[in-house]
């Protein structure tokens, strides 16, 4: 009971006080129940928890075969609900201070090239409705970097054409403008003007960009099938997915010479250390820098 009305307060905190999403604190309330369940055997409350403690759970995420990437994660997820045992004085001494993440590798996202963007666009067939709404998908994902999630809950009321640009609403219900290029904006009014207004649409959904046949919301599994199946039609070898979209805009730009604090306002992204790992720029793009600005050449 004491563990269930701790973990109900810790949701509170993280979706009042930290302005969580609700799939990021369903991910924090499952790191925190791992930790529960190790220490069930002992009869040890999470408020007596000692660094060895930690240490002997880290150590049995280890032997369960739990990768570094994901015991990190559930890491940073126990030194918050730690956090918020010490900020509400149920500890004295937070055990997870000294506590550090396993070294992780950092996996550079898969990115198509333009070609391959070219090749996948070709591979629609724009005289089926659902065709044209996919063309319009890929140019918005492509041209502003948006994640699926945003993408699927972009309304109309967010589309500024005149000014170009876009509000989008992200992690932790966090807004952001992102301009929007005229190829994007071009199939998007494309979709909205000769697609979507000859639909019937669901009550409540009205202001909603992409919908389904039905007239309601895309799921993000549907905008998944449909890029797989575009993928399979244009014989593209790369395992793709929507967020290869946003890896390719954010990459595109870079190796274009955008700045990175631009891209990581546009991507959303709260540390710039996240829009750094786009900068596996290829080796020629990083002579022609050194030949085109170093004195010394």
């Amino acid at each position: 009971m004491i563990k269930a009305a701790y973990l109900r307060e810790y949701s509170t905190y993280l979706r009042l006080e930290r302005g969580l999403s609700q799939n990021s604190i369903k991910a924090y309330i499952n790191d925190v129940t791992k930790f529960f369940q190790f220490l069930e055997p002992s009869g040890k409350l999470a408020t007596r928890a000692t660094h060895q403690d930690l240490i002997d759970f880290i150590t049995w995420l280890n032997e369960l075969g739990m990768l570094p990437n994901s015991q990190a994660r559930v890491i940073s997820g126990l030194k918050s609900y730690f956090g918020f045992l010490t900020l509400e004085e149920l500890v004295e001494d937070d055990p997870t201070t000294l506590l550090e993440l396993p070294k992780i590798s950092r996996k550079l996202p898969d990115v198509l090239s333009t070609m391959e963007i070219d090749q996948l666009l070709l591979a629609i067939d724009l005289s089926k409705p659902e065709g044209v709404r996919s063309k319009a998908i890929i140019e918005v994902l492509y041209g502003c970097g948006l994640r699926v999630s945003e993408l699927i809950a972009l309304r109309i009321s967010d589309i500024h054409a005149d000014a170009a640009y876009i509000l989008v609403e992200g992690k932790g219900s966090k807004q952001r403008l992102i301009p929007i290029g005229s190829v994007a904006l071009k199939h998007l009014t494309i979709y909205l003007n000769e697609v979507r207004n000859k639909q019937k649409i669901k009550p409540g959904m009205e202001d909603y960009v992409f919908l389904n046949k039905f007239g309601s919301t895309l799921s993000r599994i549907s905008v998944f099938t449909m890029i797989k199946s575009l993928a399979e039609t244009a014989s593209l070898s790369k395992s793709i997915s929507p967020h290869t979209f946003r890896h390719s805009f954010a990459t595109h730009l870079i190796e274009g010479g955008a700045d990175l604090r631009a891209v990581q306002a546009m991507l959303g992204h709260v540390s710039i250390t996240t829009t750094e790992i786009y900068t596996h720029l290829d080796r020629e793009y990083l002579h022609s820098v050194i030949r085109s600005y170093h004195p010394r050449n």
